[in-house]
């Protein structure tokens, strides 16, 4: 695990800051044993014309906007990451300059493994990490669970932005998914929804929610027996 660095408002971000809409969405599929794959996805494909127009400029109201080759490198970083962490493997990228979507996807071999994993490569991709999330599942009592705690780091940094920038957080958005191959029979966060199927819970929220901790996606999933 690399030890956590305080890098915020990075190169991915400064095109989102400058778009009008952008997600952050995070999918975690989870089978019985416990192993599992994990999707992380930046989508600007909302604001494409805009972030295109953009990526032209080498500044926007002081923030550097980085360039194409910027970006796949610190992608590339992110990836390199991941197949020196524990218990992960079959790491991909993808990286679509026409809409403005960045992927990043791995296989775990316990849900453990990717406690703090996420956080780390939304940092490689240059996103501000807005909280701290650890996951556990118990193959025997079929129990998910997500603790999450708010940091106010990510709070303060925010406050040192311009009001032009501060304005686009309003808009943004992130999405966590997990997937089961048993039935949903109870989830506790009253946020999230469970899917027709009942085989997955998807829960969105505004980021600016995350960001002034008014919103908590912990949550306790129990699958049927």
């Amino acid at each position: 695990m690399l030890k956590r660095k305080a890098r915020y408002f990075l190169l991915i971000l400064v095109l989102c800051v400058f778009s009008s809409c952008f997600q952050i969405i995070e999918e975690i599929n989870v089978a019985n044993n416990g192993s599992g794959t994990v999707n992380l996805t930046v989508n600007l494909s909302a604001s494409k014309t805009k972030v295109a127009s953009l990526m032209l400029l080498d500044s926007v109201n002081g923030y550097k906007v980085p360039s194409k080759q910027t970006i796949q490198k610190e992608m590339e970083e992110a990836v390199v990451y991941l197949r020196s962490a524990p218990g992960i493997s079959n790491v991909k990228k993808t990286l679509d300059f026409e809409n403005y979507i960045a992927t990043i996807s791995f296989a775990f071999k316990n849900i453990a493994n990717i406690n703090n994993v996420n956080q780390n490569v939304l940092k490689k991709m240059k996103i501000k990490a807005i909280n701290n999330s650890s996951y556990s599942f118990n193959p025997e009592t079929g129990i998910f669970q997500r603790r999450y705690t708010h940091t106010k780091e990510a709070l303060i940094e925010y406050n040192k932005l311009k009001p032009e920038v501060k304005n686009v957080f309003k808009e943004a958005s992130y999405t966590s998914i997990y997937r089961f191959e048993k039935p949903v029979e109870s989830s506790v966060n009253p946020l999230a929804k469970v899917s027709k199927t009942k085989k997955a819970v998807m829960l969105n929220v505004g980021i600016m929610g995350l960001i002034n901790g008014k919103t908590n996606i912990t949550n306790q999933i129990s699958l049927a027996k």
